[in-house]
C-alpha cells in the first residue's frame, strides 16, 4: 500500500513538474510593435505604421504590448527555423489578437504565434 502511495504521489509532481515545461495557449489582445522604436524612442501609433513594418521585415523582434496593461510580449514564430508570417508583420502597429504558448525566461515574456485576428 505504502509503495502504491509513492508511487501516485510520485505521478503527482511528475505531472506537475511537465506542467511548467509545457505552456497552455493563451489569447492576448494588444498592439504590434516594432521593439527597436517603440523601446528606444517610445514610437509607435499609425503614423509609424511603414516604418514598424519595414523594422519587422528586417527581423526586429515584434512585440505584442497588451492591451490595458504595460506588458509586452516577444512574438516567436509558431515553430522553430520559421520567419514570423506576413499576416503577422502586415499588421503592425494594429491592435490583433494573438493566440499561441507563452513563455517567460530571464524576466521576459515571449509568445509563439498559433493565429491572430
Amino acid at each position: 500500500m505504502k509503495k502504491v502511495a509513492i508511487a501516485g504521489l510520485s505521478l503527482i509532481f511528475s505531472v506537475g513538474a511537465l506542467g511548467t515545461v509545457f505552456a497552455a495557449p493563451q489569447a492576448i489582445t494588444g498592439t504590434l510593435e516594432d521593439s527597436f522604436c517603440f523601446v528606444t524612442m517610445g514610437a509607435h501609433g499609425p503614423d509609424h505604421k511603414k516604418c514598424a513594418t519595414g523594422c519587422a521585415k528586417k527581423g526586429i523582434p515584434i512585440a505584442l504590448v497588451e492591451k490595458g496593461s504595460d506588458k509586452m510580449y516577444i512574438l516567436l514564430p509558431p515553430k522553430n527555423d520559421t520567419v514570423m508570417p506576413d499576416d503577422v508583420i502586415n499588421k503592425m502597429e494594429d491592435e490583433v489578437t494573438v493566440t499561441g504558448d507563452e513563455y517567460d525566461k530571464g524576466g521576459v515574456s515571449y509568445l509563439t504565434v498559433k493565429s491572430i485576428k
